[in-house]
């Protein structure tokens, strides 16, 4: 019997997931981290203008692109077809999708800071995210913050506003900025 596309993109997300946590060279280890504490709301107000971080580096592999590519449907040959990117790509080698990128700053968050006094805190999305510069395969990439605000939207909700540059070992630009806009409880 043929899989349905939620059966297969399920287990493409699973597949990935696994991929993601399964330790390799340059993978974060938190243990070794020393993340900033921030503990309730008047904390975090203190810290806008402030950069926090950087984090511990972390390696992006062609089996991290691979598994983007199947969760996300992007297969194109620059990501995943390494002897074309090899022969034909302007940087030799294959390349981590954008998104991928940006997908890796959520694990990057907890070894960066340490959140206490909040009932909660939700996404709500993101303003101007860039890419200037490519990920090759096998780079390592780490990420820094920078507190941009944090509002009260009323009812013991703050909006918060960090600014996310990710770099990658030896780059000299970087290859995400981008404005991360989260919802907090206090």
């Amino acid at each position: 019997m043929r899989a349905t596309w939620r059966e297969t993109l399920h287990e493409s997300v699973q597949e990935f997931a696994i991929t993601c946590r399964r330790p390799h060279a340059g993978a974060i280890d938190f243990a070794a981290m020393a993340p900033t504490q921030i503990n309730g709301i008047d904390e975090l107000k203190g810290l806008v203008g402030e950069t926090l971080g950087p984090s511990e580096w972390r390696e992006v592999t062609q089996e991290m692109i691979d598994g983007f590519a199947e969760i996300s449907g992007d297969h194109q040959w620059i990501h995943v077809d390494v002897e074309r990117a090899k022969k034909e790509s302007p940087f030799g080698m294959p390349i981590a999708h954008g998104n991928l990128t940006l997908a890796t700053i959520d694990g990057f968050r907890d070894g960066v800071m340490e959140q206490k006094g909040f009932k909660l805190g939700v996404n709500y999305g993101w303003n101007k995210v860039r890419f200037p510069a490519p990920v090759p395969v096998d780079s390592k990439i780490r990420a820094s913050i920078e507190v941009q605000s944090v509002d009260d939207v009323g009812d013991g909700w703050y909006q918060v506003v960090q600014r996310w540059t990710v770099e990658a070992e030896g780059g000299d630009k970087p290859v995400c900025v981008g404005d991360s806009v989260t919802r907090v409880l206090a």
